[in-house]
Parts: C-alpha cells; structure tokens; sequence
C-alpha cells in the first residue's frame, strides 16, 4: 500500500475490458467480487510510465489486518495461527513492519523508508534442474537490489493453488525456504523438491510459479509461507510473469 491506503499493483492488473500486466495505484474501496470472478479495479493513477522521481515519493507500507478487499478463502498457517483473520492491525511503513515478541533492546537492524523506485529495481535468475532419475528437481536462484540486509523466503505457486473449488494451500519452495541479502540487496538460494512437475492430469497439482517474498516480519514459518498473506506479512518481490515449467515433467 501507499500512505493513503492504496494498493499499488505491479503484476496483472484487471480494467474494463482486458486484463494486461502493468503497474498502478488501484483504490482498496474497488468492487470485491467472489472468489473466482473477476471485477475491474478502480484505478487511481497509472504508474507504467511514472518518471522515477515520482516513485522515489511513494514509500511502501504493509496492508493492515484484517486484509482489506480479500476474498481468498485460504488460512495460510493453520497450527501457527488458526485464527489469523481474526487479528486486528493498522498498515504500517513497509521498512517498520511488525515483528512478534519485539522488544527494543534486542537490536533490530534499522532499514530506510522503502520506496517503489527502490522494489522496482529488484532482478532475479532461476534456472531449474532435473535429477538424473527425473524424481526431483532443483531450482537455483540468484538475485540482484532486493532490500538490502532483509530477510527474503521463497514460495511455490501449484495448479490447484487458485481453484474456485478447494483450492490447495500455497506452500514454501523448500524448506527452510530463506535467505537474507546483503548490502547491496544480492543474494542465492537454491532448493530441491521431490516430484514438482508430474504428468498434467486431473488429480496433478504442478508448480506452475514461484514467488519471491520479502518479509517485513523478519522471520519465516516453516510449512507456511506465513501467517496473514501478501500484503500483511508477506510481500510479493518478484515472481514469472505468466504460468511456467511446461515443458518440465518429473516422477513420483
């Protein structure tokens, strides 16, 4: 969000007649369908041909809790936090993000105002490899101006991820699934998965995306990729423009 309360959206963003990728500020008052329909956004300012300087004067911020315009009905960490809808919180400066059991006096690394020039800088490389056995594959990553000294992790994106009917919990790309950048924001990771593409049938749920995040809780989760959703304590950085890995099949 921006410090008005707005989304700002650098991904697929849904108009009047067609739904392209872009970047703008979109209104968290839009039209909320139900989950699986599709209603265009009320776009406040397009940012595709924004000059810099202008994106230097947008500081990110977290969404506040509940998330405001959600209709994903998906509890992310269900040990953890089996009741995170129910947790209450306002946005905050996206650098200044809340961190559980926060006490000053432990040291939290100071991080400056992140701007949108600042996230829109972010590049990363993937390359993925099969086993010789085609029973596992691993996914090698390498990143350059992510935020720097941040704690970042890695989620997968399956088919079944976004069904209208039961949809699958979005899981994390390995475990533990983090890494942290350094002064410049640079960073590798790298991840083994058993079966991540199998044959596309019915019953298949292949990993069709992978999603860097950054985490303004500074800390992961485990089996969860975390406790409230993009936007609340997870942050989409960089992910595939479009569904990937089609070409790739692994076996059980």
């Amino acid at each position: 969000m921006d410090a008005d309360g707005n989304f700002i959206v650098i991904g697929q963003i849904i108009r009047e007649k067609e739904t392209t990728w872009g970047a703008a500020i979109v209104s968290s008052k839009s039209p909320l369908p139900p989950y699986g329909q599709f209603l265009p956004y009320t776009i406040v300012k397009e940012l595709e041909d924004a000059a810099e300087q202008s994106l230097k004067k947008i500081v990110l911020h977290t969404l506040p809790l509940p998330l405001p315009s959600n209709n994903y009905p998906m509890l992310f960490a269900p040990e953890q936090c089996p009741e995170a809808f129910k947790v209450v919180r306002e946005r905050l400066p996206l650098h200044e993000g809340y961190i559980a059991d926060y006490r000053k006096n432990d040291g939290r690394r100071k991080l400056p105002a992140i701007t949108l020039a600042d996230w829109l800088r972010a590049s990363g490389e993937l390359a993925v490899t099969l086993s010789d056995d085609k029973k596992s594959a691993v996914f090698n990553f390498s990143f350059k101006n992510l935020v720097p000294h941040s704690i970042y992790t890695v989620m997968s994106l399956r088919e079944k991820d976004l069904a209208v009917k039961a949809p699958s919990r979005p899981g994390p790309l390995g475990i533990p699934n983090v890494f942290v950048t350094d002064a410049n924001g640079d960073a590798e990771f790298w991840a083994e998965l058993p079966d991540p593409f199998p044959p596309k049938t019915e019953d298949s749920n292949r990993i069709i995306n992978v999603v860097v995040l950054f985490m303004s809780s500074q800390q992961s989760y485990g089996g969860a990729i975390g406790l409230h959703g993009l936007g609340g304590d997870i942050h989409a950085h960089l992910k595939l423009k479009a569904s990937g890995f089609c070409e790739l099949t692994t076996v059980a």
